[in-house]
């Protein structure tokens, strides 16, 4: 078999070909033909040293020598994928495949648009059905109006992704703290650490985590029929109930006491992350993503995770998805790709760099803080604990949490009014969604 060498398109080229895509319309075609039946068009956004590009990767070196064909990788950022995916999909210049994040306010509401392809088929044909636990499978499949759980797959998800706990180990045993157990026990060491002058929680409330953590305190007092009211629209969220009503006080109340900064405010995502990296704050709370990140790149201290205490639901799902678009020139191409990073090599590549495997053999995985980061998840989805992320209901809603949260942790609205707004958000874009 002939093989051909990965293009990468970087930088400035990256910037031309995205005002390209933005400037182009859809011609209508299904997108199976016109391109070059040699080349895979892949986007995602992770980082090289992340256990997904690390596995995807070699991935990609299995399918060029397997296939002949080269594919043609540009790098992507999340957010950029996420601000213009309607736009840059709705174009002739569609890439094969990409990785997208899912939910209905993503991938839900791409497919509603007509912009996925309806992977049936192609399911049936390489039995990932068969790979995945039926609750990781939830949102892979979408309706005709973009809510998750029912219908067509139109995405395949490789990887779990929840969130937990991170903790300095070096910092809990310099204060004479173990790891709680209990809510009153958490609240305990965060008091500890205030105390001494030490901002306990690394956040971000102009980006996540923030939002992951209040969707958490709320989780601490529901079940799981209020995620399906919450997610699925099973029935009517309940905006003063004691379960967001729990979340919001206690933001607003670890604020008041110094366990939150009130610069986290401006801080983004990276910001608080690279903050924990520091040894700045002794506990970051947030997902399993920065798993293989903080294990590469902490250098100073030693650290660990837990589960947040006496939740029985965590924020988490089946990982980002790989999607086919409807106009990709090359789907039998994508739909070879997605079944190599389904093997078990690949998937044991997840799970030796930090990543949560779907379709691995548990044998393979041989690296102590994996095995723990796993046995985690494995603990989750025992007990049907995945409740999804706190922004999937509606498209716009991450953007508006972010701009609650600030607010509340700001001081310039009450916990009352905060809710309140984010109720009127939710409901108004669930009632565009659903009618």
């Amino acid at each position: 078999m002939k093989t051909r060498t990965r293009k990468y398109l970087t930088g400035i080229a990256v910037l031309g070909v995205s005002a390209l895509l933005l400037s182009a319309c859809s011609s209508g075609d299904s997108g199976d033909s016109g391109g070059d039946s040699d080349t895979l068009k892949l986007w995602h956004f992770e980082s090289d040293t992340s256990a997904m590009g690390i596995a995807w990767e070699e991935a990609i070196k299995t399918f060029e020598e397997e296939t002949g064909a080269t594919v043609e990788f540009e790098e992507k950022s999340f957010e950029q994928i996420r601000s213009t995916a309607s736009q840059v999909l709705n174009s002739n210049e569609a890439p094969d495949i990409l990785e997208y994040n899912k939910g209905n306010a993503t991938a839900g509401l791409l497919a509603s648009q007509g912009l996925l392809s309806d992977l049936d088929d192609a399911v049936k044909e390489y039995g990932w059905d068969e790979k995945l636990a039926p609750s990781l499978q939830t949102t892979a499949r979408y309706d005709d109006k973009g809510v998750m759980g029912s219908g067509p797959w139109y995405g395949v998800p490789n990887y779990g992704e929840f969130v937990e706990v991170y903790y300095n180990k070096d910092m809990f045993a310099a204060n004479g703290l173990e790891v709680p157990t209990t809510l009153e026990e958490f609240e305990t060491v965060l008091q500890a650490f205030a105390d001494k002058g030490i901002t306990p929680l690394a956040e971000s409330a102009s980006e996540y985590p923030l939002g992951q953590l209040w969707y958490q305190l709320a989780l601490t007092k529901a079940d799981r029929d209020w995620v399906d009211d919450y997610q699925l629209y099973s029935g009517d969220v309940d905006w003063s109930g004691p379960e967001i009503s729990y979340a919001t006080e206690t933001i607003k109340d670890w604020t008041d006491k110094g366990y939150i900064s009130q610069d986290a405010s401006g801080f983004k995502a990276e910001d608080a992350g690279t903050a924990f990296i520091n040894g700045t704050y002794p506990i970051f709370y947030s997902g399993s993503w920065w798993h293989n990140r903080f294990t590469t790149e902490v250098t100073g201290f030693d650290w660990g995770t837990f589960l947040f205490p006496e939740a029985q639901l965590s924020p988490g799902s089946a990982g980002n998805m790989w999607v086919v678009p409807e106009n990709a020139k090359n789907k039998e191409l994508a739909y070879e790709f997605i079944d190599i990073t389904m093997r078990p090599e690949i998937q044991a590549l997840i799970g030796n760099n930090g990543g949560i495997p779907v379709a691995a053999d548990t044998a393979d995985i041989t690296d102590p803080k994996s095995q723990e980061l796993i046995g985690n998840f494995n603990t989750l989805t025992e007990q049907d604990g995945i409740a999804f992320y706190p922004d999937w209901p509606t498209p716009t809603f991450y953007d508006q949490l972010n701009a609650g949260l600030q607010e509340l942790i700001n001081g310039t609205k009450s916990p009352k009014d905060v809710q309140t707004q984010l109720g009127e958000q939710y409901q108004s874009g669930v009632d565009d969604i659903v009618g």
